[in-house]
């Protein structure tokens, strides 16, 4: 563990308001060096178990930022518990970063790499044809499903969008996007009871997603306290 403290230490470290793209553009070299180390020292699991049971926040947050690169789907749920309860807020932001890393990398290369190709299409119709030659090889890839329904939503089809969302959480329960979605596919149809509940499931999931609680506050006292 020792390595991988050094390591992480040695990255350039975001403050609290930066945005882990941008930050992660400008440390491009440091990160490739932390990567490699990663990749040729750790494994899956030893990062697994030091996110999960380390009590140092330094090794939690370097395990956490580490899975983002080797993590796979054998690691979603592991992950998705420590977003909802570590109690260190760098933790949390690396967690919800790898999560997305995990699931659109599913459960192999050419899953992933096929998708990624789906996005890169500038025209939502040909989006929708290629997500859903992706869903066609592979009906259980969950962030395929949680793609088309993003085109969906897009194109103001929220009944399509929502079948998508909820597929995606049926193969993915710790699916924070998928749920937050599916709570504003609610809301256009104006079916409050169905929005509440997905969009606390939403927060529960990923509890940074503070956003939400003004919305689900102002459901609530809607719905009569619900």
């Amino acid at each position: 563990m020792s390595l991988l403290l050094e390591a992480f230490d040695n990255l350039p470290k975001p403050s609290a308001n930066d945005d882990l793209e941008l930050w992660e553009a400008g440390a491009e070299d440091a990160i490739r060096e932390f990567r490699q180390l990663v990749e040729t020292r750790y494994s899956e699991g030893t990062l697994g178990r030091i996110l999960s049971s380390s009590e140092d926040d330094r090794a939690r947050r370097g395990a956490a930022f580490a899975l983002g690169f080797v993590g796979t789907m054998a690691s979603n749920a592991l992950v998705a518990s420590a977003l909802r309860t570590d109690t260190d807020d760098r933790v949390r932001r690396y967690c919800v970063d790898s999560l997305w890393e995990i699931w659109f990398r599913g459960d192999n290369v050419p899953q992933g790499r096929e998708l990624r190709l789906a996005l890169s299409l500038n025209d939502s119709a040909l989006q929708l044809a290629a997500l859903g030659d992706v869903i066609g090889m592979y009906p259980e890839f969950a962030e395929a499903h949680n793609q088309r329904a993003i085109v969906w939503f897009r194109r103001g089809q929220h009944g399509k969008a929502i079948a998508d969302c909820e597929e995606t959480l049926r193969l993915n329960p710790h699916h924070f996007g998928a749920a937050a979605g599916l709570g504003q596919c609610q809301l256009r149809m104006n079916r409050p009871h169905a929005a509440l509940r997905a969009l606390a499931l939403a927060l529960e999931l990923n509890p940074a997603l503070d956003h939400l609680a003004d919305t689900i506050q102002s459901l609530r006292q809607t719905l009569g306290g619900e």
